[in-house]
């Protein structure tokens, strides 16, 4: 069993930016991949970004440019920084991690609200 818990969602201002945690409990690069999804209210969860255990990095088309996926090796925490934030990346943040053994865990989700 895997613990993920997510933090650092909050209300922000177009055009600002935000960084977001994940802390598991196993060492963060131990793992065949980890990333993040949102899920705007009466949407279906999305893909945002993710690491896979090479360190290569995928984006949705949606972040690319804006957002950054990175992990701290030391504090078993995945990030995502969130830059020139808009209304529609409003939504729940939830941060995945897939282990070897194809098994998913999920955080408990953080909310991020972008609005004036």
């Amino acid at each position: 069993q895997v613990q993920v818990v997510e933090s650092g969602g909050g209300l922000v201002q177009p055009g600002g930016s935000l960084r977001l945690s994940c802390v598991t409990s196993g060492s963060i690069f131990s793992f065949k991949a980890v990333g993040w999804y949102r899920q705007a209210p009466g949407k279906q969860r999305e893909y945002v970004a993710e690491i896979i255990s090479g360190g290569s990095t995928n984006y949705a088309e949606s972040v690319k440019g804006r957002f950054t996926i990175s992990r701290d090796r030391g504090k078993n925490t995945l990030y995502l920084q969130m830059n020139s934030l808009k209304p529609e990346d409003t939504a729940v943040y939830y941060c995945k991690v897939r282990t070897w053994a194809l098994n998913d865990y999920w955080g408990q989700g953080t909310q991020v609200t972008v609005s004036s």
